[in-house]
């Protein structure tokens, strides 16, 4: 699903007045409650939550210094809402905490925010008043200015144990004053560092197989379908490589233009795959469907925004709340096709369903944690990415039904196309080739034969025939022609070849002889098979058989020349006395006696 953009997320007007309404009530009864005390630093606890000491002042005229906000230190106030979070806040916003490091402490303590999108935030230690250490920290600095090269925004703090300190803070963000501060000695940084970079690598290595597989099916099936979840899962995962700082750490590290620019990026990216997909899901065999062309339209109308974004012909700010409501306008006008399927057992239908309720479940928690109504924990500050993971396996089910589908319509396709083959080059009496196939039979095998291995083409005409047709039906007839067949194939090899070209006339296609000898024995067999009378039900009808034949490569090469010759050596049989076996000139007939 497209990402929620959680830096500057628009509401409408009644929302805004409700939320500051909510802030204002929230900080009257904030008033009266006393300061915190000072952070108490001690090395066994390994980390210390720095919340629980600030005090915050919102800087409207942008201008206050450190000086400044010391004059005023007796204004700060315990934040409104939950921990960990400040809202949507215009203004720069100051922290202040106190922190004394134990006695027994080493002093060295690491100052950890854990939100990376946080723009700017200038950190100042104080010790009686005088800035003890400065530094610059948030996600337009430059990396290679970081003080540590770490995913979040990190410090490290020298102490002098027992002695008191005070830390300032002054945030600046375009988006959500999001701030799980933690003060941690180094060891325990680094384990919650490798922790957190282990979970990114997990999702992130998760999220790339699934678009090389996707990429991989689209060049191999050339499913659009394929190719759309590419790009919806490739607008999600830029978006987690910038919300957790994996993209500033490894991918564009020193490129301030794309920072500022990579979260509405990814999410346009994402909600354009979005329509797409959705659209050919539910309506993309229906190329007339109006809800496609919406969907397809709403495409395009992403795309058009990215480029006018990447020309700078419109601001962060409003491009992120054109974003913030086109991304849930897929999920919502893809509803009620996903309710009906669902409802008709459809799988589809419920999937995308499960997905959105997923999806908005994870948007709702970011809002929550935006909005200071959740307190931000791992599980609240990591929900969208795991909701985003799960959409996407989800959708990786539809993917995997589709491929399902392709294959059983190939299937289909493929016997359907045998079917007609078959009906175009079968006899639908005898089920024997029939003159079209018995030539493609024959100009294969001809490719094979030579002077050592030899190749017979006999026509054989029933004797008999018509007088019993006549006299019994042509229902007798055509189970006399099914009598014959089996017979006849009876003699022969499971390689040769018996065809029907038409009445009560056969063909048959022997190959691999070694002598012409064993042509005309075949021949004789065949002709001893036709002594013993057809029993037809109550009836028994005798029938005798005609055999003219010709030989490859002697007599021809090719299929016409070898019918043609054959043909004509079995009507020079027919002509005189039927009942026998010619090759061209020769004879040898068998006596009824």
């Amino acid at each position: 699903m497209p990402p929620f953009i959680a830096l500057t997320p628009p509401l409408p007007t009644l929302r805004w007045a409700l939320c500051w309404l909510l802030w204002l009530c929230m900080c009257a009864g904030v008033h009266a409650a006393p300061a915190p005390a000072a952070l108490v630093l001690r090395d066994a606890a390994g980390t210390v939550p720095a919340w629980p000491a600030v005090t915050v002042l919102a800087d409207a005229s942008r201008q206050r210094t450190l000086a400044d906000m010391q004059a005023q230190a007796s204004r700060f106030q315990v934040p409104a809402g939950t921990s960990g979070t400040l809202g949507v806040r215009p203004e720069p916003m100051w922290l202040r905490m106190g922190l004394m490091a134990e006695h027994m402490s080493d002093g060295r303590w690491v100052l950890d925010i854990d939100y990376p999108p946080i723009n700017r935030i200038d950190v100042f230690l104080t010790q009686g008043g005088q800035v003890a250490q400065h530094a610059t920290l948030g996600n337009l600095q430059p990396y290679s200015q970081r003080p540590l090269y770490t995913r979040s925004h990190t410090l490290v703090l020298d102490l002098v144990p027992g002695q008191p300190y005070e830390l300032w803070l002054r945030v600046e963000t375009a988006g959500a004053m999001v701030l799980p501060i933690t003060l941690n000695k180094p060891a325990a940084q680094l384990r919650r560092a490798v922790d957190e970079q282990l979970l990114q690598g997990v999702l992130t290595g998760l999220a790339l197989c699934l678009l090389v597989y996707s990429l991989a099916q689209w060049a191999s099936l050339r499913d659009p379908l394929f190719a759309q979840y590419a790009l919806l899962l490739t607008g999600s995962l830029l978006f987690s490589l910038h919300l957790f700082g994996v993209g500033k750490q490894y991918l564009w590290t020193n490129a301030i233009w794309f920072e500022v620019r990579a979260a509405s990026l990814a999410a346009l990216t994402a909600t354009c795959g979005s329509f797409l997909f959705i659209s050919q899901v539910l309506v993309g065999h229906l190329p007339r469907s109006r809800l496609l062309w919406a969907m397809r339209s709403g495409a395009v109308l992403c795309g058009v925004l990215a480029l006018v974004y990447v020309l700078e012909l419109l601001s962060s700010h409003v491009i992120t709340g054109i974003v913030s409501l086109l991304g849930l306008v897929p999920a919502l006008m893809g509803i009620p096709g996903a309710l009906q399927r669902a409802r008709r057992g459809d799988s589809i239908g419920t999937t995308l369903l499960l997905a959105w309720v997923v999806y908005f479940g994870a948007t709702a928690t970011m809002v929550g944690v935006i909005r200071g109504w959740l307190p931000v924990n791992f599980w609240t500050l990591h929900s969208f990415q795991f909701g985003s993971t799960i959409d996407m396996l989800l959708f990786m089910r539809l993917l995997g039904q589709q491929a399902q589908r392709l294959h059983t319509a190939a299937q289909v396709a493929t016997e359907e196309r045998d079917a007609m083959r078959s009906l175009a080059h079968t006899d639908p009496l005898t089920g024997l080739p029939n003159r079209r196939g018995l030539h493609a039979a024959l100009s294969l095998a001809l490719g094979r034969c030579d002077s050592q291995s030899l190749l017979a083409v006999y026509v054989m005409d029933l004797d008999g025939f018509k007088p019993i047709n006549d006299q019994h039906g042509h229902d007798v007839g055509d189970a006399l022609l099914v009598a014959a067949t089996r017979r006849l194939l009876a003699q022969v090899r499971h390689n040769d070849v018996v065809a029907r070209l038409g009445g009560d006339e056969f063909v048959l296609m022997t190959s691999g002889l070694g002598t012409p000898e064993q042509a005309q024995d075949l021949g004789l067999k065949l002709l001893e098979a036709f002594r013993t009378p057809f029993v037809l039900g109550n009836i028994e009808v005798a029938v005798g058989l005609t055999i003219g034949y010709a030989i490859a490569p002697h007599d021809g090469s090719d299929p016409g020349t070898l019918l043609k010759r054959a043909d004509a050596a079995m009507y020079s049989g027919k002509q005189s006395g039927k009942f026998c076996v010619r090759r061209n000139a020769g004879e040898l007939a068998l006596s009824s006696a």
